[in-house]
């Protein structure tokens, strides 16, 4: 539900113009304000944890997100959606963190096989939520859009009551780092806001806002140790920092193709933006044919080797991108690409994330949750700014005739030497000290 909510509001901020009588610069925070507030409470995951277990904060969790779904269809303004929009965003920051957490407790080794099984789910919601808008648009009110989470929200949160066990007896109490919170908490936020807008003056003081507050974390995690929110410690495991750097490249070269990729076809290459999403589709494609495979491919290969095939074609693909923008559109070539693009990191990610839990203690899980989501959610933002602010300086620089041929096969290539650096962080991962033989189960 909350990756859903992430894209389906898109489609229906030109209704929400009209009926609540706002501007559509105070109407996009609809959209913005909810994704800040995703963040906002990720540093909260592990202590909440600890203080009234894993079971009861999930299904506080689905509680929160249906209710506030359902006042954000009974939203009389632009400023009341907005705030209930806010209030739906904390609570779902913290679904996808404890559905991760439940997974990794109660999966053990079998961690790569079940995370592929559960994956579908979370790739496909982002990808339909337009099109589910776009169905209730045509036959009701943009209300609709937010009840829809209701009935599912009250089943979801039926099934945890009957099936999730309760964890409390797992749990070690932690006091709650108010002084990390304050710091941590507006630090992640004020970091994606300023790196959204980091083209203009008061996003660039927000982004050195939020690197004074990271430091001011760092120093007060480390004079705290276990007590902090987030124990830094964690990352002295090197297999877990490893897996953090993969997912925090792994999670920024996929948002930063998705945003160079529609530019460069509608901008350089003329293709209609209806085009524009069918010749992107090989893209999901590749993922959703490798994810259901991962679990069966971890039993056969080393999370190294398998993370290193992966990055390296999907470094394979994003180098066919820098051919084609320089030499002219393909759409055989593009869709291989592409393929290869999503396949590849479909094929990292997992085993990863697998090799990092597979590192530290059962009773850290819920922390190393929260050091993960946060690393995985800045990735984006980072590398989608910097390749945008790198297009940008090319294409004010070249010469207008070789704008195509030169900004963009240079932007693209920036993106495969973060490719680069990904397939280099997976030769940091730990060989498994025995490796299982292949063909066995």
């Amino acid at each position: 539900m909350a990756q859903l909510d992430a894209t389906i509001v898109n489609v229906s901020l030109p209704d929400l113009v009209a009926t609540l009588h706002a501007p559509f610069s105070h109407i996009q925070w609809v959209v913005s304000g909810y994704l800040l507030a995703l963040a906002l409470t990720l540093p909260l995951n592990g202590w909440l944890v600890s203080r009234l277990g894993g079971r009861a904060v999930y299904l506080w969790c689905f509680g929160a997100f249906t209710l506030t779904s359902g006042l954000c269809a009974l939203a009389w303004s632009a400023p009341s959606l907005i705030v209930f929009r806010l209030l739906q965003g904390m609570a779902g920051g913290l679904l996808a963190p404890m559905a991760q957490m439940t997974v990794a407790r109660v999966a053990g080794r079998q961690m790569p096989r079940v995370a592929s099984a559960m994956t579908a789910p979370v790739l496909l919601a982002p990808l339909l939520g337009p099109v589910v808008a776009g169905a209730i648009l045509s036959v009701a009110s943009w209300r609709w859009i937010f009840l829809l989470n209701v009935p599912v929200g009250l089943a979801a949160f039926a099934l945890a009551v009957l099936f999730l066990p309760d964890d409390r007896h797992d749990e070690r109490f932690r006091p709650l780092d108010l002084t990390g919170l304050g710091f941590l908490a507006p630090a992640l936020v004020s970091f994606l806001y300023g790196m959204d807008h980091v083209a203009r003056p008061y996003g660039q003081a927000t982004l050195g806002a939020s690197l004074v507050l990271f430091v001011l974390y760092v120093r007060s995690a480390r004079r705290k140790g276990d007590d902090a929110l987030i124990d830094l410690r964690l990352l002295r495991a090197p297999a877990f920092s490893v897996s953090a750097i993969i997912m925090f490249l792994t999670n920024g070269v996929s948002f930063a193709g998705q945003m160079l990729l529609p530019i460069w076809l509608i901008h350089a290459c003329g293709v209609s933006p209806e085009r524009t999403g069918l010749f992107m589709a090989p893209l999901g494609l590749g993922m959703m044919c490798v994810y259901p495979l991962i679990g069966r491919l971890s039993d056969r290969f080393d999370a190294r080797d398998l993370t290193g095939c992966g990055a390296l074609i999907s470094l394979v693909g994003t180098v066919i991108l820098v051919v084609l923008a320089y030499s002219g559109l393909n759409v055989a070539l593009l869709s291989i690409a592409l393929l290869l693009r999503g396949g590849g990191g479909g094929a990292v990610g997992i085993p990863a994330m697998s090799a990092g839990y597979a590192s530290i203690a059962r009773t850290d899980i819920p922390m190393a949750t929260t050091a993960l989501n946060i690393m995985q959610r800045i990735g984006g933002p980072t590398l989608i700014t910097a390749c945008a602010t790198f297009l940008g300086w090319r294409l004010a620089t070249v010469a207008p005739s070789h704008v195509v041929s030169e900004a963009y096969a240079e932007t693209f290539a920036l993106l495969a030497l973060f490719h680069g650096v990904l397939l280099l962080a997976t030769r940091f991962i730990r060989p498994s000290e025995k490796k299982r033989q292949f063909g066995s189960n």
